[in-house]
């Protein structure tokens, strides 16, 4: 039903009578220093395509690679963190598979199941739609600051907090309100993310920069410029792609082509349900940003 063919999150399979299997993996090496938090995140991050399609996760295989010298304690809090994770989420871990490598490797195979009407594409925008973001950003500057041993201890605990939080209760807020466009923000960035949901669609975007949210400490650590590779690998691809405000620094614009992990929501709100949809954001305490809109076009606008 979805596969290679389209840039989104997962792919998914018709199981019939209206249902839909929908599969995803995901895994990488650690972003933060804490064994139980590096596992929660993984578990966060592997989760989030499965939500960002508007699916339900029932079941997942580990996928692990761990230096034979890593300390054991280590490793069970990190096995630990992923397997917590995938709990909070009502999802089993039914098996996986570990082999020995340099470097801590961890993450999921993830299976969920969606309703087909339900289903939440990159290429479902509509122009007029508000667009709405449930995490903030600023994620991939913080860790690499964090690695660099420039993050204090208060940097390290607001990044690692937001990284590890499900997006479970955006996505079944999407769902309640029968969205039909989202994504969630990852390595290829905001900019990068909202570009695939913009030509898949065949829109463009209009972004106001004051509207952005992102983590106390992110503009910050981008004026120190401590950004991991990968932004400057965004800006290259997708920055033809993109209008800045000439008024907006050119570190705060590479916060918008910041690699995330285990990032939130990028939701396109039909305007008839904008206010309701931000009103019930609100009473069920769940964050949301509205920042932007679907306008005609073939690029992405970034005013101040």
């Amino acid at each position: 039903m979805i596969g290679l063919g389209t840039p989104d999150d997962a792919a998914v399979w018709r199981l019939g009578d209206g249902r839909a299997l929908v599969m995803t993996t995901d895994f990488f090496t650690p972003v933060v220093d804490d064994g139980y938090d590096y596992g929660a995140i993984a578990a966060a991050n592997s989760l989030s395509d499965v939500y960002a399609m508007g699916a339900d996760p029932f079941i997942a295989l580990t996928i692990a690679a761990l230096p034979p010298d890593l300390d054991i304690s280590i490793s069970q809090e990190i096995i630990r963190g992923l397997a917590e994770k995938t709990a909070e989420s009502g999802a089993i871990i039914a098996g996986g598979h570990t082999i020995q490598d340099k470097e801590p490797k961890i993450g999921l195979v993830v299976l969920g199941f969606a309703d087909e009407d339900a289903l939440l594409r990159k290429n479902g925008l509509k122009i007029g739609d508000h667009l709405v973001i449930t995490k903030p950003l600023g994620f991939g500057v913080t860790t690499t600051a964090i690695k660099g041993q420039e993050a204090p201890p208060e940097d390290i605990e607001e990044v690692t907090n937001w990284m590890k939080e499900l997006n479970r209760d955006a996505a079944a807020l999407a769902r309640l309100f029968n969205l039909r466009a989202a994504t969630d923000v990852t390595g290829f960035s905001f900019l990068g993310h909202a570009w695939e949901m913009a030509s898949g669609a065949g829109v463009g975007m209009k972004f106001e920069f004051s509207k952005v949210p992102f983590i106390s400490c992110a503009k910050k650590h981008a004026e120190a410029w401590r950004f991991p590779g990968g932004a400057a690998d965004n800006k290259r691809y997708y920055e033809k792609f993109v209008q800045f405000d000439p008024s907006i620094p050119e570190e705060y614009q590479f916060l918008l082509f910041d690699p995330q992990t285990s990032g939130g929501l990028l939701l396109g709100v039909p305007e008839v349900e904008f206010e309701a949809f931000m009103t019930a954001a609100k009473a069920k305490n769940l964050p949301a940003w509205a920042v932007g809109k679907v306008v005609p076009g073939d690029k992405i606008i970034v005013e101040a």
